[in-house]
């Protein structure tokens, strides 16, 4: 990579992150089911991002089409930013026939492509199956540096849901030839090695957030911790990375 170029991304990235501009991805999921409309099965549905002021960020998934007025919720808020219906980077579609899992992802960016400041967020999601409003709910997580699952209550139309807020913290140089970071072995019964040049520091935590390990030698033990997926932040003298590490018992598989 050219020099002036690296250092240019280098800092670019750090500035991002000195700041709380945390890049990510983030997965919603949820199954849907009736509003109780004249129209059900047949539905639509849209699932988009406000901040904690109520201010329209970005449309996930939006299953709608002639009859989109009718999610008045999300109109709402797109109108209030100026721009009615905003499906940038979306999912989009027709009405849909039938419910079934949705599921969606956000970048972290809005609708102009920037990343946004770290902070809190409301995931809002919208359905209904008649020519009126139907049913819509929010639900609040926190964007940063911390790896999140939350698992909120059904709510009516919306069961099953699954937020998921995965940071990307490599930097430039963590994506050269020859930094080599591994985990394994992944899925692990209980315990596993972290490989990484430079390594400082390694932090684990589970699928809510919660700090569980930090130390500073390679090998991890998640032997008194029950199964499911944790969040394995690597930190080296080149930066530092999380990775995702499903911890399965052996009567599991």
């Amino acid at each position: 990579m050219n020099k002036s170029l690296f250092t240019f991304l280098s800092l670019m990235i750090f500035t991002a992150l000195i700041h709380g501009q945390t890049p990510g991805n983030l997965t919603v999921t949820a199954t849907t089911s009736t509003a109780g409309g004249n129209y059900a099965p047949k539905n639509i549905v849209a699932i988009w991002i406000e901040d904690d002021q109520g201010n329209f960020v970005k449309t996930l998934l939006a299953y709608a089409a002639t009859r989109k007025t009718h999610l008045n919720t999300w109109e709402a808020s797109t109108t209030a930013a100026g721009s009615p219906f905003n499906v940038v980077d979306a999912i989009t579609g027709a009405t849909r026939s039938s419910h079934g899992t949705r599921t969606c992802t956000w970048n972290g960016t809005d609708v102009n492509g920037t990343v946004v400041p770290d902070g809190i967020y409301k995931v809002w999601m919208e359905l209904t199956d008649k020519n009126a409003t139907g049913n819509f709910s929010s639900f609040e997580f926190t964007k940063d540096t911390n790896a999140i699952n939350i698992t909120p209550f059904n709510v009516p139309s919306f069961a099953s849901i699954s937020i998921t807020w995965e940071p990307v913290l490599t930097s430039v140089e963590d994506q050269s030839p020859g930094n080599f970071i591994r985990v394994f072995p992944n899925p692990t019964l209980g315990t596993f090695m972290v490989k990484a040049e430079k390594l400082e520091r390694v932090q684990v935590r589970n699928a809510t957030g919660a700090l569980l390990i930090e130390q500073e030698s390679p090998g991890i033990d998640l032997a008194g911790q029950p199964d499911g997926i944790y969040y394995v932040k690597i930190i080296t003298g080149r930066g530092s990375v999380v990775k995702k590490v499903l911890k399965q018992s052996k009567s599991s598989r």
